[in-house]
């Protein structure tokens, strides 16, 4: 066999041979990649995303698209070949698996905390809509979950109404913590509660409710490494009573990366007029009560899904603003946002015209 002939020869075996063994050789790595993108404003599995009763709506025209991303499953462990094929692609990263699956959790503990996530960024973003069209939301802190074999198991309920913590009035879910560790583990800490099945009955006829309760709980000691502070074993969270009824369909998304979509998607049906002017708008970012944006995660792999479905502009919260212009999709603009007055003011410029107005994102933030 001519020496030209046998060294391709064996080049191809060993290149095959690589190949094979990257098949087979397993790494420790999940990959991202662009989900699938959804308009606040219009339908989803053919009915409304946005459903508003007892109070007047408005035509919209236009997109308020959220975004979503993809991730392999917390028990595929991807192999070599398809982690090289992640590096270099320009529509996926690839990421260390306990980035994503931090602790060995399960993908169904990561399902349930980001439906968790998800159901309280939508009440978030009815809140911070509300609050921007000066409509008034009665708000409560309450027990959000117990902790199995804690202090306050059987004790506490989630969606107990939390008034007090030894006399001292509770109004934002920080409170509770700091009285609580006050205390010294061991020591007796007293809860003012309205039970939930109470609140929730008051809640269905319209009315407030009075009828509260002292539950008295034992403190325990923190398990946090290096830390030695007083906990019962719960953490507090916040619920609204809407003056009237607002309803986000949309099944099979986790997480509170579109706060800030749901948000001014509801504001925009509750007012006369397009915020887009008709534009495909596309965005994404937590949203808190008071109406603040904050960063997510996977931000270049939702660049890339709008701009794929038609998006011409991209609201950023401002943390991610840097890792989003790195690689930014040809055609689309990514506008800088801190709050959602931000976002309402880049939506006017962007329906005006005024695109030269719009605060965008660079490569230092």
């Amino acid at each position: 066999m001519p020496r030209r002939t046998a060294t391709m020869l064996a080049s191809t075996l060993m290149l095959i041979a690589l190949l094979c063994a990257g098949v087979f050789i397993k790494v420790p790595y999940s990959e991202l990649s662009p989900g699938p993108t959804v308009n606040t404003l219009g339908e989803h599995d053919g009915e409304p995303v946005l459903q508003i009763a007892g109070r007047t709506t408005y035509r919209t025209t236009g997109h308020l698209n959220m975004t979503t991303v993809r991730v392999t499953s917390a028990d595929y462990n991807m192999n070599l070949v398809e982690a090289v094929y992640g590096w270099l692609a320009h529509d996926s990263k690839v990421v260390p698996h306990d980035t994503l699956y931090p602790d060995g959790k399960t993908e169904e503990q990561s399902t349930q905390e980001n439906a968790e996530e998800f159901s309280q960024s939508q009440e978030s973003a009815k809140v911070a809509a509300l609050k921007e069209l000066g409509v008034p939301v009665k708000s409560w802190v309450i027990v959000s979950t117990v902790l199995k074999g804690s202090p306050a198991e059987g004790r506490l309920h989630a969606g107990d109404v939390i008034k007090a913590v030894d006399g001292t009035a509770v109004k934002a879910p920080d409170d509770v913590a700091k009285l609580v560790t006050k205390h010294k583990p061991g020591e007796k800490v007293v809860f003012t509660i309205v039970p939930a099945k109470e609140q929730a009955a008051a809640a269905k006829a319209n009315k407030t409710a009075t009828k509260s309760q002292d539950v008295t709980i034992n403190t325990a000691k923190s398990h946090d490494s290096g830390q030695e502070r007083a906990i019962v074993g719960i953490s507090a969270g916040t619920d609204h009573t809407f003056p009237f009824t607002i309803d986000i369909k949309l099944a099979d998304v986790g997480g509170p990366s579109a706060g800030l979509m749901f948000a001014l998607g509801i504001y925009d049906k509750l007012t006369p007029g397009s915020l887009t002017g008709g534009k495909f708008v596309a965005g994404t970012g937590t949203i808190d009560d008071s109406g603040t944006v904050g960063p997510i995660g996977g931000v270049e792999m939702k660049t890339v899904g709008a701009r794929s479905k038609g998006a011409q502009y991209f609201l950023t919260p401002k943390d991610n603003c840097a890792a989003a212009a790195k690689d930014t999709p040809k055609g689309l603009t990514l506008v800088k946002v801190n709050t959602i007055d931000d976002a309402l003011k880049a939506l006017e410029d962007i329906r005006t015209g005024k695109t030269a107005d719009l605060p965008k994102c660079t490569v230092k933030g």
